[in-house]
């Protein structure tokens, strides 16, 4: 009988190779095809899922790593302003010294030609 195809279901009638005497019956096992393919497709959904944890843990990582990157450009940016309104500052500074210079010095006072000639 083993191997037998029951009429009623078309499912396989498998017997357990067990020692069932101490009950009086042996144990049957019933494999259906749509018990098969529901396993397979259980698989089939947990290799989906952990492909798709994957990605979201990829992804997250990603923009993680986006984020700290704009972080530091951020703070670069700031730096770079600062430095920039430091250096227009020391430049108003010389600027102020070198016409104080030019100011006190004869060779760069402005002359009346105007006034000398007549």
């Amino acid at each position: 009988m083993e191997g037998d195809v029951d009429e009623d279901d078309d499912s396989f009638t498998n017997i357990s190779l067990a020692d069932d005497s101490a009950e009086g019956e042996p144990r049957v096992l019933i494999l259906r095809p749509e018990d098969q393919y529901r396993t397979m497709n259980c698989e089939i959904d947990d290799l989906e899922n952990q492909v798709e944890q994957e990605e979201k843990t990829r992804l997250i990582n990603q923009v993680l790593e986006l984020q700290h990157t704009l972080e530091d450009l951020s703070a670069r940016v700031d730096a770079v302003k600062e430095e920039n309104l430091k250096l227009k500052s020391e430049n108003q500074v010389l600027g102020q010294y070198i016409e104080n210079l030019m100011s006190a010095s004869s060779v760069f006072q402005t002359t009346d030609t105007k006034g000398k000639r007549k």
